[in-house]
């Protein structure tokens, strides 16, 4: 078993040296899963909003462009960071929970977005009897206020920030206080939200300016911690 600093290290590294170009092992990448199932390329505008605020309030160097990776490459381990969304069905093949599972175990985090920003809807059962599937023994559990994913970089003292479609995107008002949050040897290894944060950072980053707050400062958040 490869330890999470060998992961950090040498992981990405080990895909820069197969062509040049590619991300460097110190570098921040953001990391798209994808699956066949369902829409998992929804929200194109997502990477380059969150490299861009990576870059305006840290240090962390970025790689400039959104990889996308199968749930079933054999290169899945090469990044610290996955991010997964999507409305539809959710299946893994038995082969695809696997490399999951060991994506996990190596220290990667998997940051699982629900469009619909419901609990009922198909992403969300499907997403979370995957989970079931992939971690037996480690069930989807409530992230509390206090843990440390909050204060990673901004602090978030009253846990995950309100999105602006859960507030009036569907005209049905929910808002779900907590994520939930699968943790392996004591960090979590998948993020999942129904906050549809998704479509709350799809928009040009060049159009940030505009807001009166950052809505992308969550981001870092999870960013810095993937890669502490």
């Amino acid at each position: 078993m490869i330890s999470r600093r060998q992961f950090l290290q040498f992981g990405v590294l080990a895909v820069a040296n197969q062509q040049a170009g590619k991300p460097r092992g110190h570098e921040f990448v953001f990391a798209r899963l994808r699956y066949e199932s369902g829409d998992w390329d929804y929200n194109p505008k997502v990477a380059a909003n969150v490299l861009d605020s990576i870059v305006q309030y840290t240090s962390i160097p970025v790689y400039k462009d959104e990889v996308v990776i199968a749930a079933s490459s054999a290169d899945l381990l090469s990044f610290p960071f996955l991010f997964m969304t999507g409305h539809k069905l959710v299946r893994f093949s038995a082969a695809e929970r696997e490399n999951l599972r060991r994506f996990a175990d190596a220290g990667g985090l998997l940051f699982s977005d629900d469009c619909n920003h419901d609990v009922n809807g198909l992403y969300a059962k499907s997403f979370e009897q995957e989970m079931r599937a992939v971690f037996p023994d480690t069930p989807l559990a409530k992230l509390p206020a206090s843990h440390p994913l909050y204060r990673s970089f901004f602090v978030f003292g009253g846990g995950p920030p309100q999105t602006s479609h859960e507030l009036n995107g569907w005209g049905d008002n929910i808002v779900h206080e907590y994520l939930k949050a699968i943790e392996r040897r004591n960090r979590i290894a998948v993020l999942y939200s129904n906050k549809d944060y998704g479509c709350e950072w799809d928009y040009d980053w060049r159009n940030k300016r505009f807001l009166r707050e950052d809505n992308t400062k969550f981001a870092i958040n999870i960013a810095v911690y993937a890669m502490t």
